[in-house]
């Protein structure tokens, strides 16, 4: 008999679920959680599939969240074997999703079964929330279910997302936060002239250059004890008509900032716009919030689930905030605890994704203590 965490991955890993198509996903996991007591609730839009999927009512409530959606395959003439026909070789699975992050899935699932089968009248309430929008644009994913949560004044306890966390082995390394992202495009304003004219102009590189200067070399924080320190970085920069005896009457800079718990998007901003002014710039300025960071410090959850690894896994696992952005960026506007954990990350979204196969139970293991200290205490 297979065994039960590779089986399901399977499955699911062999659906072509590209963004943001889920391809029958979420059906196929809806149908191992109706027979459990979960009330499946579909909250669709714009194309974008999403579950939400509870059992119980009491509280505290534990969710498990991940994406069903896929990067595209690249060239399948590189593939060793067909992405979406999921393949063992030498103890190790192969398949677009195998590492991001449908064995997550597949896990969670498992576990709640294999806890549910032990404590059926447990404590507290189990949920899944799955999205197939969070390798795309994710305007339409996670953030739709999270709206509709808000709205009907839910909240979650402790929630566990699937993402590959893991750097060298499962489970030595896991997420309990995130930075934020905050991008701007900036124009600043010159006047177009000859060249050979500078004096009948302005040139707006010349004005900015000493601005882009003290914001390469201004500290923004210094971070804390989960977080580096916020970093501002210019990604993009253009000026000029393309001749060389021409004065730029414009100059278009694109920046970012990486930023931590330490810092405010609204700060950060403030603090950028006195530095332009300062040096007089005549510009505008559009700001884009990707992502505000979040952050679970010590606490229930970040125990269980560093118990949870030592038991399971025998190493000790390193809380950590590196990285992008992840949807728990927008869980995070209604989850109390959230942590990050999932297999090791080094294939995602590579030719050849793969995932040990040993790793699979284990997962699936790590999940099933975490719900059982959770939920379990104290009876």
């Amino acid at each position: 008999m297979t065994e039960p965490t590779l089986e399901l991955a399977r499955q699911i890993i062999a659906r072509p679920s590209v963004t943001p198509d889920d391809a029958g996903c979420m059906d196929i996991i809806a149908a191992r959680l109706a027979p459990l007591g979960f009330a499946i609730e579909y909250i669709n839009r714009n194309g974008v599939t999403n579950l939400w999927a509870r059992r119980g009512t009491a509280a505290p409530l534990f969710v498990f969240a991940g994406h069903t959606d896929v990067v595209p395959t690249g060239p399948l003439e590189k593939w060793t074997s067909p992405p979406f026909a999921p393949e063992i070789r030498d103890g190790v699975l192969y398949g677009r999703g195998t590492a991001d992050m449908k064995s997550s899935l597949a896990a969670s699932v498992i576990a709640v079964e294999t806890f549910l089968a032990a404590h059926p009248d447990h404590p507290g309430s189990l949920a899944f929330l799955l999205t197939s929008d969070e390798e795309g644009d994710a305007n339409d994913g996670t953030i739709a279910v999270v709206e509709a949560l808000k709205a009907r004044g839910e909240t979650l306890d402790f929630c566990i997302i699937g993402e590959p966390t893991s750097v060298n082995t499962l489970g030595d390394m896991i997420k309990n936060g995130r930075r934020g992202s905050l991008s701007a495009t900036l124009q600043v304003k010159g006047i177009q002239c000859h060249i050979a004219y500078p004096e009948k102009g302005r040139n707006p590189i010349h004005e900015a250059a000493p601005a882009l200067a003290e914001l390469a070399a201004t500290e923004w924080d210094q971070g804390n004890e989960y977080f580096p320190p916020t970093t501002w970085q210019v990604s993009n920069i253009h000026a000029g008509t393309g001749a060389t005896n021409v004065v730029p009457g414009q100059l278009e800079i694109k920046f970012n900032f990486r930023f931590s718990t330490a810092s405010t998007p609204e700060g950060l901003q403030q603090r950028l716009c006195a530095i332009l002014d300062k040096h007089r710039l005549d510009y505008e300025i559009s700001w884009t919030l990707g992502a505000r960071p979040f952050l679970t410090g010590r606490g229930p959850l970040a125990d269980a689930a560093t118990a949870a690894i030592r038991e399971i896994c025998g190493i000790e696992t390193e809380l950590s905030t590196t990285g992008g952005t992840s949807d728990g960026r927008f869980i995070a506007e209604i989850c109390k605890q959230m942590l990050e954990i999932g297999p090791v990350n080094a294939t995602s979204h590579k030719i050849d994704e793969n995932i040990e196969v040993a790793s699979l139970p284990q997962l699936s293991a790590i999940y099933t203590r975490i719900l059982e200290q959770l939920l379990l205490a104290g009876n």
